[in-house]
Parts: C-alpha cells; sequence; structure tokens
C-alpha cells in the first residue's frame, strides 16, 4: 500500500516537473509593444529631463531604482519570463546585451499604425511615436544577423520562441481623443488599428513565428488619466465602477474586432501548426476596479498610487505626475492597481500576467497552449 503511495507520488512529481518542462519549451521570447511593456527603450541613451517615468519612485518595489519601465515594479512580460524559466528580456536598444533568448522592442509611445497616417488626418502634433509596431518588427529584422547565422537559424529560433505582439492600439485612440475628436470620429481608427496589428502578425508569421500572444487595450475608461480630463455628465458613469462607459466601449469595440481578426488569421494558418492566443487587459482591470478585495486592492474609486495627493479625487495631476516634483507614491503599492493612473502597478501585471499563462485571462492560455 505504501509503496502504491509512493509510486503515484512519483507520479504527481513527474508530471508536475514535465508540465514545468513543457512550459519552459521556448527558446526565447520576443516582445513587442508601448508603455505598457517598454523595458527601457527609450532611455538606453540617457535620461531625457522632461521624462518623469525614468525617476524614482518608478522601479521602487522590485529593482529599487527606476529602468523606464513605467511602473513601481516588473510588467506583465517580465512576470511571464520568469515564469517560463527566462531571463528579463533585455530592451532591444540596449548596449552590450545579448539577446539569445530574446528581446523587448517595445517603446513608450508606440502606435500600430505608423506617423504617417496621423499626419494625414492632422494628428501630427497629438501622436509621439518612437516606434510603432512596424517599425518594431524592422528593428527585429536588422537584430537578425547578431541572433543566428542565416535565415534558416532564424527560421528555427522563431519556431521555437514566443512573440508577444502588443498591446497595440492605446496610443493610436489617444492621438484623436486628446485631440478632443467626437468619439464617433476615433471609433472609425478601429478598422485601421486592427488590419495593422494583423499586417504585423502576418510579418511575423513570415519570419518563422508560430506561437504569438496577441493582446487587447485596456478598459481606458477606468483610468485616472482619463478620468481627470474628460469629465462626463452623471449618467455616463457606471454606477459600480465609476468608469466613463463611452471610452471603455472603444476599447471593446477595439478588442471585438481584434478577436475577429486574430480567428481569421489562425483559419488561414491553421496547416502551419501557428497558435495565435488572444491575451485579455480588460476583464482584469475590470475586475481589479470591481471586485478590488478578491485581488488584493483597496475598494475606492479609480485612483493613482503614484501622483499630487489633494488635487483631484483620483490622485491625478497632469502638471504634477507620477516622478515630477510634488508628487507622491502611496505607501504600498501592491494594495492598488492604477500606479501612475495610465499604466498599473507590479501587482496587477502579475495577477494578468499569471491569467494569461494559465487562464482564465487568455484564449487558449499560454501554458496550455503549449501543452497541445
Amino acid at each position: 500500500m505504501m509503496r502504491c503511495r509512493l509510486s503515484a507520488c512519483v507520479l504527481v512529481i513527474l508530471l508536475a516537473v514535465a508540465g514545468q518542462a513543457a512550459a519552459r519549451k521556448y527558446a526565447a521570447i520576443f516582445n513587442f509593444g508601448d508603455s505598457l511593456v517598454d523595458a527601457g527603450n527609450l532611455v538606453v541613451d540617457g535620461i531625457p529631463e522632461y521624462l518623469a517615468t525614468a525617476k524614482l519612485p518608478y522601479g521602487m518595489t522590485y529593482f529599487g531604482y527606476p529602468t523606464g519601465r513605467c511602473s513601481d515594479g516588473r510588467l506583465v512580460v517580465d512576470f511571464i519570463a520568469q515564469e517560463l524559466g527566462m531571463p528579463l528580456l533585455p530592451p532591444s536598444k540596449a548596449h552590450n546585451a545579448t539577446f539569445h533568448h530574446g528581446a523587448n522592442f517595445a517603446i513608450t509611445g508606440a502606435t500600430a499604425l505608423d506617423t504617417s497616417y496621423f499626419v494625414a488626418k492632422g494628428l501630427g502634433k497629438t501622436v509621439w511615436n518612437s516606434g510603432s509596431l512596424h517599425t518594431q518588427i524592422k528593428w527585429l529584422q536588422d537584430m537578425k544577423a547578431s541572433i543566428c547565422s542565416s535565415p534558416e537559424e532564424c527560421k528555427d529560433l522563431f519556431r521555437r520562441s514566443l512573440f508577444i505582439v502588443g498591446e497595440f492600439g492605446g496610443n493610436d485612440y489617444n492621438s484623436p481623443l486628446f485631440a478632443f475628436q467626437p468619439l464617433e470620429e476615433v471609433h472609425k481608427f478601429v478598422p485601421d488599428v486592427v488590419n495593422s496589428i494583423g499586417e504585423g502578425i502576418e510579418k511575423l508569421i513570415a519570419e518563422g513565428a508560430v506561437e504569438l500572444v496577441v493582446p487587447g487595450v485596456l478598459p481606458i475608461g477606468c483610468f485616472p488619466v482619463y478620468l481627470s480630463i474628460f469629465k462626463k455628465q452623471p449618467e455616463m458613469y457606471g454606477p459600480r465602477s465609476g468608469c466613463i462607459r463611452d471610452l471603455n466601449t472603444l476599447s471593446w469595440v477595439h478588442n471585438v474586432a481584434l478577436q475577429r481578426k486574430i480567428a481569421e488569421l489562425r483559419k488561414k494558418h491553421a496547416g502551419a501548426g501557428v497558435r495565435i492566443i488572444y491575451a485579455d487587459y480588460y476583464t482584469p482591470a475590470i475586475q481589479f476596479v470591481l471586485h478590488a478585495e478578491k485581488w488584493g486592492f483597496l475598494r475606492q474609486t479609480p485612483r493613482a498610487c503614484c501622483g499630487a495627493p489633494g488635487v483631484g479625487e483620483y490622485n491625478f495631476n497632469l502638471t504634477s505626475k507620477c516622478g515630477d516634483p510634488g508628487s507622491y507614491a502611496c505607501d504600498d503599492p501592491s494594495n492598488h492597481w492604477s500606479w501612475d493612473g495610465i499604466h498599473l502597478t507590479e501587482a496587477s501585471y502579475g495577477h494578468i500576467a499569471k491569467g494569461w499563462l494559465y487562464g482564465p485571462f487568455a484564449d487558449p492560455p499560454i501554458v496550455e497552449a503549449r501543452h497541445h
């Protein structure tokens, strides 16, 4: 009886180890995106004076110093790398870094669409684009010579790698939103943004990628920056969440269109063994607001941990944002979901990463996809 139990234990351990091995089979991770996943590309050549996100208290929780990440600590991509037993991805522009386990091409301000699109719509002033999705893919193509010795070797590496493509879209919509264009106009951007993301996915598949994670956008109506800038009539706010409904609708519409695009691409590349995973930022962020205690957050109106106290109910002030003089971080960022009113705390990103890896915030979960 005892022997039987022992063998059962051994089997359980072996299965657990096999599960971990399955989750760790990636040769590398290549990440693309904007400030939600930028690991420091904007600051590799020194910190611009105007850049508050590269000053303390950014980085206070995990690194103890600012790294160029727009959070108090790690981002979703950092948690995913660690969980899969891989090193944190270096920013792709880093000097003297090795990229054999992957690279992070994300850069703050990135859009899905190229700058020319916004300029043509008279929005050149409200887009601050340091590298669109297609520019970032070009950076990957330029890097190939330094990480593999032949196109075949690159294809093989990419086939065994995880590609995280985004989130993209947030800054595309910010451009018309911050120019105070009517929301009907902003909605017209959705098909172009989603098609551009689709084209990016196609380019990466052509490079050899077979496993791609494509995140949707956050519910922007719940974020202090939007709540502070766009004052609405009382009936425009969710009664339980305090979020701006029509801004969340914009995010929702984008995510539905993106999931439709992913379904289309899955069908198109079904024979090639390509897996495209939709990763959800929207649902967890809404849950952080509506069911704060469940996630270890304070139950309160959407409120930035780091901001200018006493300025507004959301602890957000455009003239003294987190990292600017006059702003302070809350004592415990782990009980806040919003870090600076624009980005999330390390605690939030940890929950989201877990949901992408094991469910329920990904379709299908990354680790599950890896077992098939």
